[in-house]
């Protein structure tokens, strides 16, 4: 595919500053007819509020832009839609309760029209899932489809609206193998029609593939641009974290221990598609085991179970050969370390500094005589202190211990998180407690850049040569395969059997996570 040298979008010296920080510094980029350009960096380098300032969330303290030649007015998202940008988040807003059509249509006709023109909607979306090769019923509820049938969708809404220039952020996180196949063709068809894409992703071989040109972004800079066609990604990775990057080194499992935790015909109760159905599962010391599957057929589920928060309905759970207690205070004593999801919303407290958010899950529990406890009074000096090792060991940036933890990038969140959950405390004396024996590492570099992704995967080998069970739900296949010695599969609460790594195929994964085998 060769893209039309037509520029159909010109960002000319964006800057944007927040208080002390540069977020886009003097940056120029144009897009040209037909073309998909990669737009890459680290976390906090401004890609999003780059692509903030074109969709017209955040004005510009400097810069313009014009798109079709035409300037686009600051700050105003209908201009830029109405201009023909269209924008598909990592994170899908669909309605799941509505179809298909009425999620196009939502927001799509104005307020003071009498009626919905559904016939003519209609037809006018099955006219564009034709054009673009995106099939997809107009009836059919959201909450029934495939998550890759919901992107459909979401590039629909756009695509529905005349875009011309499409924003896709991390398109592929959520999909298996095959479904990013599916969308990779659907791009192909797009471009050949004249569209224009924005391509913002992690993966480094995806973007190679897919795009044209790359550009990179680091500390709000414009570092680099090349053609996508002989640039390696280790050219890219370089670029993005201004050094060469290592991959994670992990050895073959040696020293396979003891059963650290057993599941036996553990079901929960149904809460939509996140459920377990009959789980068996032996988690030893001294091994990762990595679990596949796309996001809700129960992954959430089984995190919850081992980390206290929700109970089994039938089954048994055990931790050591004793019975796990659904007391998320008791298995943080017991050795149980977590990782969740959710690093905002569950991870941290946002609004507290991150000196809190560093002790916060040992705050409370049985042993009272732990370095940041006297009586009933927290102690501040010994509590921060241990925040600063955190920082320090897992080089935790952004500001110091009295930082908000909202206030970091997600890459240094993730490492405040990690570092809470591996780094046991020390006394005044200098004497540590015991590491964790148990890791329940659930989607740990969901959206990282590949600096912080390596660091992240490193401690969780790291952890596992220490003699710590490890279990990792990740939705990225080449994750599961680099880290996990036995990788299973989930779909619909069921858990397919941990088998070798070297068992399985990325095909194989990629048919058992769509349910066509277990």
């Amino acid at each position: 595919m060769r893209a039309d040298m037509t520029h159909v979008l010109r960002l000319t010296g964006i800057t944007k500053r927040f208080g002390k920080l540069v977020a886009n510094d003097a940056i120029s980029l144009t897009l040209a007819r037909g073309e998909v350009l990669a737009l890459l960096g680290e976390n906090g380098a401004g890609k999003s509020t780059l692509m903030s300032i074109l969709f017209g969330h955040y004005v510009a303290d400097e810069g313009s832009i014009e798109v079709f030649g035409q300037p686009l007015p600051p700050g105003q998202p209908r201009a830029a839609l109405a201009a023909g940008v269209g924008m598909v988040h990592q994170h899908f807003t669909l309605a799941d309760n509505l179809t298909v059509l009425d999620n196009v249509l939502l927001g799509s006709e104005p307020l003071w029209q009498p009626f919905s023109r559904r016939s003519e909607a209609r037809a006018k979306l099955l006219a564009v899932s034709q054009q673009f090769g995106l099939p997809v019923s107009p009836d059919a509820k959201v909450g029934s489809l495939s998550v890759g049938e919901r992107q459909r969708v979401e590039i629909l809404k756009a695509l529905y609206r005349g875009a011309r220039i499409l924003i896709l952020d991390e398109p592929t996180a959520v999909l298996t193998p095959q479904e990013s196949e599916l969308l990779f063709d659907t791009l192909a068809q797009m471009v050949a029609q004249g569209l224009s894409i924005i391509f913002i992703s992690h993966k480094l071989g995806e973007v190679l593939r897919v795009s044209h040109r790359v550009a990179v972004l680091r500390q709000g800079k414009l570092v680099a641009e090349a053609p996508a066609q002989g640039t390696t990604q280790g050219q890219l990775a370089q670029w993005m974290v201004g050094h060469a990057i290592e991959a994670a080194e992990r050895r073959p499992a040696r020293n396979v221990g003891e059963p650290i935790c057993t599941l036996s015909n553990v079901s929960t109760a149904p809460t939509g598609r996140d459920r377990l159905n009959d789980v068996s599962l032996t988690l030893h010391a001294g091994e990762i085991v990595a679990i596949a599957g796309v996001s809700g057929n129960g992954q959430v589920a089984l995190a919850d179970v081992l980390c206290g928060v929700r109970g089994a309905s039938t089954g048994h759970v055990t931790l050591r050969g004793a019975p796990l207690q659904a007391r998320p205070t008791w298995l943080v004593s017991q050795g149980v370390a977590r990782i969740p999801e959710d690093r905002h919303a569950v991870g941290v407290v946002g609004d507290l500094p991150v000196w809190e958010n560093a002790v916060s899950e040992r705050l409370r529990g049985p042993w009272f005589a732990h370095p940041w406890f006297r009586a009933f009074w927290i102690k501040r000096r010994s509590a921060r202190q241990h925040a600063q090792r955190v920082a320090e060991t897992f080089d935790v940036r952004g500001g110091g211990p009295d930082t908000p933890a909202r206030s970091l990038s997600g890459g240094n969140m993730q490492k405040l998180i990690l570092g809470r959950a591996l780094m046991p405390p020390q006394d005044d004396a200098g004497n540590t407690a015991p590491a964790p024996q148990l890791i329940v590492a659930h989607q740990p570099t969901w959206g990282l850049d590949i600096g912080a992704v390596t660091f992240v995967q490193q401690q969780l080998i790291n952890a596992r040569e220490a003699g710590a069970a490890v279990l990792l739900i990740s939705d990225d296949l080449d994750e599961v395969l680099a880290l996990g010695d036995r990788v299973a599969v989930m779909h619909d609460g069921h858990l397919s059997e941990a088998r070798p790594a070297e068992d399985w195929t990325r095909e194989a994964i990629g048919l058992a996570m769509a349910g066509a085998a277990h």
